[in-house]
């Protein structure tokens, strides 16, 4: 991007230094017509790639925070997503007690498309999950950046007995 400031600092140097005011109009106008097709082309370019993200089938994957037990758990606690690939997460809490899925960065790293709770549909950017006992939430997202997450549950405790995992999109 740099770089390409660094052109258009060029050619506005350019046409400045052309002595003729026609040309130099002219050599305005050209610049104006260059810089709004290529604004379009990039507008097009990410309606067509938003509209194929969300034609793209989603790849579920159930993860239950804690269990009938109420071992403090998350199953799986290894999560491995995919950059640029669709998923449902599906959660559930099947145990007695309240838990939080919380990994920030890796929602700082994806595109939610929607969060379903009950009869809620969540929009927007969502970091942290707090499930009820009998809880279920369907988060429906797009992996955009690669790396390793941490995922926990930061209720006093919890995290200390083992609610932790990790979450790796590739």
């Amino acid at each position: 991007m740099i770089c390409l400031f660094n052109k258009v600092n060029e050619v506005i140097n350019l046409i400045i230094s052309l002595r003729s005011p026609i040309l130099r109009q002219t050599c305005v106008l050209y610049c104006l017509l260059l810089c709004f097709l290529l604004t379009n082309a990039n507008t097009a370019l990410a309606v067509k790639e938003s509209s194929d993200l969300l034609k793209q089938p989603v790849t579920e994957i159930k993860v239950s925070l804690g269990n009938a037990a109420n071992e403090l758990k998350f199953e799986p606690n290894n999560l491995e997503f995919i950059t640029g690939k669709r998923y449902l997460l599906r959660l559930n809490n099947p145990s007695q007690l309240k838990h939080y899925f919380t990994a920030k960065d890796f929602a700082d790293g994806i595109w939610t498309q929607k969060l379903e709770a009950g009869k809620v549909e969540i929009k927007g950017a969502i970091h942290e999950l707090e499930l009820k006992p009998g809880a279920e939430a369907e988060w429906v997202f797009v992996a955009l950046k690669p790396g390793k997450y941490g995922l926990r549950c930061p209720i006093p405790g919890h995290t200390e007995a083992g609610m932790t995992g990790e979450i790796v999109v590739h």
